[in-house]
C-alpha cells in the first residue's frame, strides 16, 4: 500500500503517463502524394498562396521560409513538431466534404516525420510575392521550422530553386540553418547569392560526441559529416558557423562537451558559434519524455515537472548557460567578431528569453 507523498506522486506519475498515451491522432489529409519510402514515409504536397512568414506572425526579429512541413530527420527534441500539428488542423478545417477512407491516421509528433508536407511551388510563389522593401533590413531565414535540407530536398531541390530566386536580388540579409552536409551541393549558388547580398549558414550541432549524437538524432547526419560541410562552406568564402542548438540541460550542457564542441568548430573554420537551451512545445513533450524516461531516467521527473508548467528551461538555467557560452567563446576565440555578435544577438534573441550576461563560469543549474 502506497501512503503521503509517495502515494500522491505515484498518482501524479500514473495521470501523466495517462494523459501522454491518450494524445488524439489526426487523420491524413487528403493531398497528392509525391513519392513513398519503403520505411513508411510519405511526401505530400501542399499548395501554397504565400510562403514568407513575417516577423509579426512568429514573434521573432526576422522574417522566414520552409519549403517543407515536417522532417524526416525526427530527432526526438524537436520544438517543430508542433508546426505540423498547427498546419495539418488547419488543412482539416477547411475541407468541405467527406474525406474519402485513408491510412490509419497518425499521432502528430510521429507524422512530423512521417507524413513530410512539400511546398512545391514555394520558389514561384516566392518570386511573385517577394518585395524586399517589405523586410525593411531585417533577415529572411531559410529553416526555421523544418530542415530545408532533409533527405527530401535531394528529390525535391526546393531550397536550391528558393536560393536561385533569391540571386536576383541585392543588399538581401540570408541565413540558412540546416544539419545537413548537403548544404554544400548548392556551394557555386550560395557564392553567386553572397556577390550582391550579405549571407550566412548556420550548420547546427548539439554536440561533437557520434555516440550520444546518435541517440539523440537517430537519422541526422553524423557531426563529423557536419563538420565537414561546415569546413567546406568556409573555405569556399561562405560566412559560416556553428549553431549549438539545442543545448540539453544535464546532457549536452556539460564544459567539457561544449568546449570539444567549440573546438572543432574552430577547427572547421566556423566565423561564430551561436547557442541556445531546449524549448519543449506539446508536441515534442509526447515525444521527447518518453524517451528522457527509457534514455536518462534520472532526468525524468526534473524535466517532467518543469516542462509541464513551461515551454521553456528555467530563467537561471539560461542565465548559466549564457556565461557559459560566452566564456567558451572568448576561450575558442569567438568573442572578437562584431558581426557574428550582431548574428548571436538576433538568433539567440528569437528564444524570447532574455538572459543577463558576466563573467561567471560556473555550472548550470538544471532547470
Amino acid at each position: 500500500m502506497v501512503s503521503g507523498e509517495a502515494g500522491q506522486e505515484a498518482g501524479l506519475r500514473a495521470r501523466q503517463l495517462e494523459l501522454m498515451s491518450s494524445v488524439p491522432a489526426y487523420p491524413r489529409t487528403h493531398l497528392p502524394v509525391l513519392d513513398q519510402r519503403a520505411r513508411g514515409t510519405r511526401f505530400i504536397e501542399l499548395s501554397v498562396k504565400s510562403v514568407l512568414n513575417t516577423p509579426a506572425s512568429t514573434h521573432m526579429g526576422f522574417w522566414s521560409i520552409n519549403p517543407y512541413v515536417g522532417c524526416e530527420f525526427g530527432c526526438m527534441y524537436c520544438y517543430a513538431r508542433d508546426t505540423h500539428k498547427w498546419v495539418v488542423e488547419r488543412l482539416e478545417g477547411k475541407q468541405t466534404a467527406p474525406l474519402p477512407r485513408r491510412p490509419a491516421a497518425l499521432p502528430p509528433e510521429e507524422a512530423f516525420e512521417k507524413e513530410i508536407l512539400v511546398k512545391s511551388e514555394v520558389a514561384d510563389v516566392l518570386a511573385r510575392t517577394l518585395n524586399p522593401a517589405r523586410l525593411a533590413g531585417q533577415s529572411l531565414v531559410i529553416g526555421t521550422a523544418t530542415d530545408p535540407y532533409q533527405p527530401a530536398e535531394r528529390r525535391f531541390r526546393l531550397t536550391r530553386r528558393i536560393l536561385e530566386v533569391l540571386t536576383s536580388y541585392h543588399g538581401l540579409s540570408i541565413e540558412i540553418i540546416t544539419k545537413s552536409p548537403l548544404v554544400t551541393r548548392d556551394l557555386e549558388v550560395l557564392q553567386r547569392l553572397s556577390r550582391h547580398n550579405e549571407v550566412n549558414v548556420n550548420i547546427s550541432l548539439a554536440t561533437a560526441d557520434a555516440r550520444l549524437a546518435r541517440r539523440l538524432e537517430l537519422r541526422s547526419p553524423v557531426p563529423a559529416a557536419r563538420l565537414r560541410a561546415l569546413r567546406r562552406l568556409t573555405a569556399g568564402g561562405i560566412y559560416a558557423g556553428l549553431i549549438v542548438a539545442p543545448i540539453i540541460p544535464g546532457i549536452t550542457d556539460d564544459w567539457a562537451g561544449l568546449a570539444r564542441l567549440l573546438e572543432a568548430a574552430r577547427e572547421a573554420g566556423a566565423r561564430y558559434v551561436i547557442g541556445s537551451a531546449l524549448r519543449l512545445g506539446p508536441a515534442a513533450r509526447h515525444r521527447f519524455l518518453p524517451f528522457l524516461q527509457r534514455e536518462f531516467p534520472q532526468l525524468y521527473e526534473r524535466y517532467r515537472r518543469h516542462y509541464a508548467k513551461s515551454d521553456a528551461s528555467s530563467r537561471s538555467y539560461q542565465e548559466a548557460l549564457t556565461r557559459r557560452l560566452n566564456a567558451l567563446r572568448q576561450a575558442f576565440g569567438f568573442a572578437g567578431d562584431e558581426a557574428s555578435s550582431r548574428r548571436r544577438r538576433r538568433l539567440e534573441e528569437s528564444e524570447r528569453e532574455a538572459v543577463a550576461t558576466n563573467d561567471s563560469v560556473e555550472q548550470p543549474v538544471l532547470l
